[in-house]
């Protein structure tokens, strides 16, 4: 009988066990902690870190990207052991990818899903306008390492990383103030995590092939053209690949530059006639060439147009002008230019440091051949580093001819070479002349149209005695003007 009740208490245990077992297990193993996510320097791929859940009935782990909250399964890790996971994706090159992790148990539960994790996502930019590449990035989150500040890698050429900058814990921008030309940069944003751990970016890289700038512009000369017009010359750096060019002009010291042309092809000279320019005032002028931004990159020197005063005192005629401005090598000469004529003659020349010279008109008066006598400047210059000679031609500057006749009454022929001969004294050459002389019954002894021919006393080769003698002159000077005077003249002849 005690061995039947034994039986039946085994019977019940086993049933109650069986039962036991046979009910499913409902509760979901505790989360892990996802606790780094980074992008792979080698591959590029997501690499994603966790922390084991201490649940024991943990048979695997499931790894899901993370979007507005909603996290989308991408594997099944069936091994408990396992505590990390590559995504073998090339999305965090394209952007920002979020992840997180969930344990799965032997009876399938899966636990909550962990914190989120995201990689860090790099962009970059050339401002080739100032001469900068910006750097910029998401940021990393603080948990379950707290961000501490973020380190921006940069290579060049494939060459070693180093830092090209830090920033604080809450920076997302990092502006890299210079660059060299046609170069390989490649970038990597780190984010520096407390006890020590790193998350890195995704690589990006920019090539900073651009237009490679003149080395130089040097402005040749300013100088007037017998149009009035100031004729530029500038030459450029052959090397330079710009095609884009602004001319300006500044009239007086004070103001500002502005704009006169848009150059907008490659060049290595360029002319320019400025037929706007007032040339009686001193006109500057510079050549930029700009980038795609109008942001000039190299200027030349100064080109300025010569401007001359003239003023007048009796027989002095003073002239004056600004020095040229300004070469890259040095001033060599001024050279004074006077046209009395048909044409201009060079006639002196002047040292570099002088912006005057005086010039006599009685020097000049028998060569005046029209109404007014100009002057130009020349400037020359030498030790030009490009080996340009530039030349700049002033305005031209006139003073009226002096139209003056005087007539002598007496004059003595004695051969002596003192007063022997006498005819009017012109401060002009005439356009036309006609000088007679007669005797008192106005008989004609001497005539003649060269105002350079003088009547020495005598008439077919005879002296004529002395006494007084008419003279007739008819003259048309180089104002136009028609003058007709008369006169007379007496002859002695001492020791007769």
């Amino acid at each position: 009988m005690r061995l039947k009740y034994q039986y039946l208490i085994i019977f019940i245990l086993v049933a109650l066990t069986v039962r036991l077992s046979a009910q499913p297990d409902l509760n979901p193993p505790v989360s892990p902690v996802l606790n780094l996510v980074t992008v792979s320097q080698l591959s590029g791929y997501s690499e994603i870190y966790w922390d084991l859940s201490p649940s024991p009935d943990v048979s695997g782990y499931v790894v899901y990207t993370y979007t507005n909250y909603e996290g989308y399964a991408i594997d099944t890790i069936h091994n408990p052991l396992i505590s990390s996971y590559i995504h073998t994706s090339l999305i965090s090159s394209e952007l920002s990818r979020s992840y997180v992790v969930a344990a799965l148990d032997s009876s399938g539960n899966i636990s909550p899903l962990s914190n989120a994790l995201n990689t860090i996502f790099a962009t970059v930019k050339l401002d080739s306008c100032n001469r900068k590449i910006e750097i910029n990035w998401n940021s990393y989150p603080s948990y379950p390492r707290q961000v501490q500040g973020y380190t921006v890698l940069y290579s060049i050429d494939g060459g070693n990383f180093s830092a090209a900058g830090t920033t604080g814990q809450d920076g997302n921008n990092l502006v890299l103030d210079d660059f060299q030309f046609d170069t390989r940069y490649c970038f990597i944003v780190r984010a520096d995590l407390e006890g020590g751990c790193s998350s890195f970016s995704n690589n990006r890289c920019l090539n900073t092939k651009m237009q490679r700038p003149p080395q130089w512009i040097n402005a040749d000369y300013a100088t007037v053209d017998p149009e009035n017009e100031i004729v530029l010359s500038f030459r450029i750096d052959p090397g330079s690949e710009i095609s884009s060019y602004i001319l300006e002009r500044k009239t007086g010291t004070s103001g500002s530059f502005s704009q006169i042309y848009h150059l907008t092809r490659n060049a290595e000279s360029f002319l320019y006639a400025d037929a706007e320019a007032d040339i009686s005032k001193v006109n500057y002028y510079r050549l930029s060439a700009v980038n795609n931004c109008n942001v000039p990159i190299t200027v030349s020197n100064i080109a300025s147009n010569i401007v001359l005063s003239l003023n007048r005192n009796e027989n002095n005629i003073d002239i004056a002008w600004n020095p040229y401005k300004e070469w890259k090598g040095i001033i060599s000469s001024y050279k004074l230019f006077i046209k009395t004529g048909m044409q201009y003659e060079e006639r002196y020349t002047i040292l570099p440091e002088d912006t005057a010279y005086s010039v006599m008109y009685s020097d000049l008066m028998y060569e005046v051949t029209g109404y007014e006598v100009c002057f130009m400047i020349k400037a020359s210059e030498e030790a030009n580093p490009y080996g340009v000679s530039g030349e700049s031609r002033s305005s031209q500057i006139c003073t009226p001819v002096t139209e003056i006749i005087t007539v002598p009454n007496v004059f003595t022929p004695d051969n002596n070479l003192i007063n022997d001969l006498f005819a009017p004294v012109l401060s002009f050459t005439p356009v036309s002349y006609h000088l007679a002389i007669t005797d008192l019954k106005r008989k004609l002894i001497f005539e003649t149209s060269d105002h350079t021919q003088k009547w020495d006393g005598s008439k077919n080769g005879d002296p004529v005695p002395e006494g007084v003698f008419l003279w007739f002159l008819e003259i048309r000077m180089p104002s136009g003007k028609t003058v007709s005077r008369t006169g007379t003249v007496t002859i002695i002849r001492p020791g007769s």
